[in-house]
C-alpha cells in the first residue's frame, strides 16, 4: 500500500514561492510515477506536473511550465513541487498522487490513471 501525505501549503503573495512536499509511505515508492494535481473552488481537479520513478522524465501543464518544478528524492520517499512566480489563479488545494509503473521513464497525467491520493494541502495566493 502507498499513502501520500502532502505538506508545505500556505498563504503567499503574488510573485512569491512555495515548496510543497509529498511524503509517501510504503516500500514501493521507487517504482511509482508521481503526480501533482490541483483543484480550485468550483472547478474540476486538474493536472499540474508528473515525474517518472527514475526522475529522468517530467511533464508539466502549460499553465505552470517555466514556473513550477517537480522533483523527487527516492531515498527519502518524497516528491516535491517548487512553485515560483505564483499567481492568484494558482490558488487551489494541491494533491499528490502515485501510480505504480514498470517503466523508468513512464509518465501519467490523467486523473483516472493514478491509484493512490493524498488528502491535499491548501495554497492561497493573494494579489
Amino acid at each position: 500500500q502507498v499513502q501520500p501525505v502532502e505538506s508545505g501549503g500556505g498563504l503567499v503573495q503574488a510573485g512569491g514561492s512555495l515548496r510543497l512536499s509529498c511524503a509517501v509511505s510504503g516500500r514501493t515508492f521507487n517504482n511509482n510515477v508521481m503526480g501533482w494535481f490541483r483543484q480550485a473552488p468550483g472547478k474540476e481537479r486538474e493536472f499540474v506536473a508528473t515525474i517518472s520513478w527514475s526522475g529522468e522524465a517530467t511533464y508539466y501543464a502549460d499553465s505552470v511550465k517555466g514556473r513550477f518544478t517537480i522533483s523527487r528524492d527516492n531515498a527519502k520517499n518524497t516528491v516535491y513541487l517548487q512553485m515560483n512566480s505564483l499567481k492568484p489563479e494558482d490558488t487551489a488545494t494541491y494533491y499528490c498522487a502515485a501510480k505504480p509503473s514498470p517503466y523508468s521513464r513512464h509518465l501519467y497525467y490523467r486523473i483516472f490513471e493514478y491509484d493512490y491520493w493524498g488528502q491535499g494541502t491548501q495554497v492561497t495566493v493573494s494579489s
